[in-house]
């Protein structure tokens, strides 16, 4: 079959003319070709590597997700680890030590961090090394807290065992059968007067409880005072050495004499309402050479974390006491 011949407008002589066909016209065109085709799957290969991910990409992808969800819940359990830590510190410092006249362990030596950081540079050039490095952090300043605390602890069975007497004396529970802690009515600190209706300091806490309840030696010691005390009503006050002492106020029974050796959870007596009082309750106080302190402090025998920590909310109650 014979070539096709073809022409092109010239538009200065008006007139068609015969397209001559040359050889590097035809090598042109061939190469013009080849480039557009070229240039043309480049595009195409980019965009597919770009957008297209391979069975390994996409597997790398789904573990990297993977990785970062276990990352954020082991930041969160972090997190709670550190909470209990910190109610355990609180715990050390403002009850344990106290009871034993310990100094509380200063803050910058609990919350100090591990201080060479060289120790992370193996995480510098990992993936998501950032990340790695902050949990990494938060581990290593939860063990050495961890630590801290282990020592501490250590510390205070160290001073129980050097002052198992002193123990025994402590005030160290409750006065009424407590568990519940719906008795509670207010604790220490400045309240409204219910007679006076103006603010006084309330030197201790009041339980609510039924006329009659059985009210319990807190500590060994010795009853000092059993009888009849302007304000206090019925009263029993006990020495339990050691610079301790404590009051038993509004009883509606006495059941112990002055000079009598009493052990902690003996009876002494029944919650009642004399003296100035608006109700039937019991008013509790602890005293350590000669000055109040507060009673929530002295309960570590018989509550457990969780009710101390109630005890506590409960007993912060700013309104009207019994007495």
């Amino acid at each position: 079959m014979a070539r096709k011949t073809k022409f092109h407008f010239n538009p200065e002589t008006l007139s068609y003319e015969k397209v001559e066909t040359t050889t590097w016209g035809i090598v042109k065109k061939v190469g013009l070709h080849l480039l557009t085709s070229l240039f043309s799957g480049a595009i195409f290969f980019f965009i597919f590597i770009w957008l297209v991910e391979s069975p390994e990409e996409k597997q790398l992808s789904s573990e990297n997700a993977r990785m970062k969800m276990q990352y954020k819940l082991m930041e969160r359990r972090i997190g709670d680890l550190q909470s209990i830590l910190s109610d355990l510190q609180q715990r050390d410092d403002n009850l344990y030590r106290v009871v034993f006249q310990a100094d509380p362990i200063p803050y910058e030596v609990r919350r100090s961090s591990i201080g060479n950081k060289n120790r992370y540079e193996e995480f510098a050039d990992m993936s998501n090394s950032s990340l790695l490095i902050e949990t990494a952090q938060q581990i290593d300043d939860l063990s050495k807290q961890t630590y801290i605390q282990s020592q501490s602890y250590d510390e205070l069975v160290k001073l129980a065992k050097q002052n198992k007497l002193r123990l025994e004396h402590l005030p160290a529970i409750q006065p009424i059968l407590n568990k519940d802690l719906r008795r509670v009515a207010s604790g220490f600190g400045v309240r409204i007067d219910p007679i006076y209706r103006r603010p006084k300091m309330h030197q201790g806490m009041d339980f609510t409880a039924p006329t009659g309840t059985h009210i319990f030696a807190t500590g060994n010691g010795q009853v000092v005072q059993a009888g009849w005390q302007q304000g206090y009503g019925n009263a029993v006050k006990i020495n339990h050495g050691f610079g301790y002492e404590t009051l038993y106020g509004h009883m509606n029974k006495i059941k112990v004499r002055s000079g009598q050796r009493v052990t902690r959870g003996d009876v002494i007596g029944e919650v009642g309402n004399t003296g100035k009082s608006t109700g039937p309750h019991l008013h509790y106080e602890v005293r350590y050479q000669g000055k109040p302190v507060n009673p929530q402090n002295y309960y570590f025998l018989d509550l457990s974390p969780e009710q101390y920590d109630e005890m506590v909310q409960l007993s912060q109650n700013a309104g009207q006491v019994f007495d």
